[in-house]
């Protein structure tokens, strides 16, 4: 068995490192001020590219803030300052803006770039933990990063000052996604793999539609709605007037009940025992949003409308689609 003799001493340690992190990016809380508004007035006005640098520890902030930028509708990508100013520097056009990360503003990777930003008129904005320096001196806009303490110990290490630049990355990210109008739509567009992209398909990728749908009109009997709901294999079929209106459906659920009441139901029409008012959706809704109307009226499928015509289905989509597809 391990000796675990000195246990407390490490989750002391634990505790230490994450109430110093917790207070740098609670300190930021405060500053927040103009400052903040021009870079996102800066970045919203720009018809380029946003790139981020930073060398070390904030290089690997700023690739993040990149990533996290390019993800939610900011054009944006990563460069390294050593590789800058070894060519490329060819990145950068006019119209781009320059996100530079350094905590102490006095990076020289970074600062041998400033020359050439500033020749082409590219907008700067610095984020350090040093309002006096080269960096923020430069800066078409500062946003100022200064923490109390680092949580190593031994006050080297990066640690609370790169927390603290990364929360920063997501605030600008996230007021960005908001300036801009970014919906789960467009998330969707940019996010097509993974389990993600999964739960943003849209209804219509996976809806059955001409043939595979199953509809009856209302003077139908419920021997040939049954044959309808056999033949379609989704357990289920909708009922529409001769305009094409839903009215109604008729699942399995509905048949058995019928014929729990012991009446000759087959010669029936099948208005007389169908369910009123069935639920449905928009075609250009995301799946997961059809998901979560199946599980709140604990039901297998939902018609499908094409918004102008709410009325009239032009598709169905079963909760076995959604379990094909990967959504739930």
């Amino acid at each position: 068995m391990n000796n675990r003799t000195n246990e407390n001493t490490y989750i002391k340690a634990a505790k230490d490192v994450l109430k110093i992190e917790a207070e740098a990016i609670q300190s930021l809380i405060d500053r927040l001020d103009n400052n903040f508004l021009d870079a996102i007035d800066i970045i919203i006005a720009s018809t380029g590219k946003v790139v981020v640098t930073g060398i070390g520890k904030s290089g690997l902030i700023a690739k993040k803030i990149a990533s996290t930028f390019a993800s939610t509708g900011t054009p944006s990508l990563f460069l390294h300052p050593a590789e800058g100013v070894h060519g490329d520097l060819g990145v950068l056009v006019k119209d781009d803006v320059l996100i530079a990360l350094s905590n102490s503003g006095e990076t020289n990777e970074l600062l041998s770039m400033l020359p050439l930003v500033k020749r082409m008129g590219i907008k700067l904005i610095s984020i350090t933990g040093n309002v006096k320096s080269t960096l923020a001196k430069a800066g078409d806009v500062v946003i100022d990063l200064r923490i109390k303490e680092e949580a190593c110990p031994l006050g080297l290490a990066p640690t609370a000052s790169t927390t603290a630049a990364l929360a920063m990355g997501d605030a600008l990210a996230v007021s960005l996604l908001l300036k801009r109008g970014f919906k789960e739509e467009d998330f969707a567009l940019l996010h097509p793999a993974g389990s993600l992209g999964r739960r943003l398909l849209r209804v219509s990728d996976l809806m059955h539609t001409g043939d595979g749908l199953p509809l009856v009109t209302v003077n139908t009997s419920v021997r040939d709605a049954i044959l309808e709901i056999t033949s379609k294999r989704l357990g289920l079929t909708g009922v529409v007037d001769r305009q094409g209106k839903l009215e109604g459906v008729i699942t399995d659920g509905d048949l058995r009940r019928a014929l729990e009441s012991g009446n000759d139901v087959l010669t029936k029409q099948v208005v007389d025992v169908m369910t009123h008012t069935p639920k449905t959706i928009q075609k250009d809704a995301l799946a997961a949003k059809a998901l979560k109307l199946m599980e709140t009226y604990s039901i297998t499928a939902l018609f499908v409308h094409n918004g102008k015509e709410a009325g009239k289905p032009i598709g169905i989509l079963h909760i076995h689609d959604l379990l094909k597809a990967g959504v739930v």
